[in-house]
C-alpha cells in the first residue's frame, strides 16, 4: 500500500491523536503525536484490524538542542500482516516524561532503558527503568549533545572535563 493510502486509514481511525502527518521518501509515513497520546495511539494502532502494527522494531531519540522542545522520541513500527511501516514522532521538552508502552509491546522494556540510559529520557509507568549499558554511578546521558566529546572526569576516565551541574548554563551559544 502506498504511504498515502496507509496515512488516509490512519486519519479516519486515528485522527483525535493526530498533530501532523506525512510522506516521507524512505517509506515510513509519519505522525507527530503528543506525548500523553503515545500509549492509547499505539494500542489502537496494534488492535486496529486494519492496521495491527504488532511489531515495535525501535524507538530512538533525537537531540535538537538548542531548539526546543530539544527531545523527540520516535517509534517505528511494523504491521507483520500487511506489512506496514510506520514513524511516530512525539516532541518534548527536556524535564517532561514521556509514558512507557510497555503494557503494548513488551519490547518496549529494553528500547526504553536505552533510552533512559543514553539520553536521560524517563518513561513514566515503565516497569523497569534502570541504565542498561553505562554503570549504575555514571553521571550523565552520553548521547546527549551538551555531553562532552572526551566525557566526564572520574577513576576511570582521568582526561575527562570536570562535570558542571549548575542550573544556570547558558546553551545559546
Amino acid at each position: 500500500m502506498p504511504d498515502a493510502a496507509l496515512l488516509n486509514i490512519l486519519k479516519s481511525t486515528c485522527d483525535r491523536f493526530i498533530v501532523d502527518s506525512f510522506d516521507t521518501t524512505d517509506g515510513f509515513p509519519c505522525l507527530v503525536i503528543e506525548r500523553n497520546n503515545i500509549v492509547p495511539l499505539c494500542a489502537q494502532l496494534k488492535r486496529h484490524s486494519d492496521l495491527q502494527f504488532n511489531f515495535l522494531s525501535d524507538i530512538c531519540v533525537v537531540d535538537f538542542l538548542p531548539k526546543i522542545p530539544r527531545f523527540e522520541v520516535l517509534y517505528h513500527l511494523y504491521s507483520i500482516p500487511y506489512k506496514y511501516r510506520l514513524r511516530l514522532k512525539c516532541p518534548f521538552t527536556e524535564g517532561q516524561e514521556i509514558p512507557s508502552v510497555t503494557t503494548v509491546w513488551r519490547t518496549a522494556n529494553w528500547h526504553e532503558r536505552e533510552a533512559y540510559d543514553m539520553y536521560g529520557i524517563v518513561f513514566s509507568d515503565h516497569p523497569d527503568l534502570r541504565r542498561i549499558f553505562m554503570w549504575d554511578e555514571f553521571e550523565g546521558y552520553p548521547q546527549r549533545k551538551d555531553f562532552p566529546l572526551r566525557g566526564y572526569r572520574d577513576e576511570y576516565n582521568p582526561f575527562g572535563e570536570e562535570p558542571d551541574w549548575s542550573e544556570d548554563q547558558d546553551w545559546s551559544h
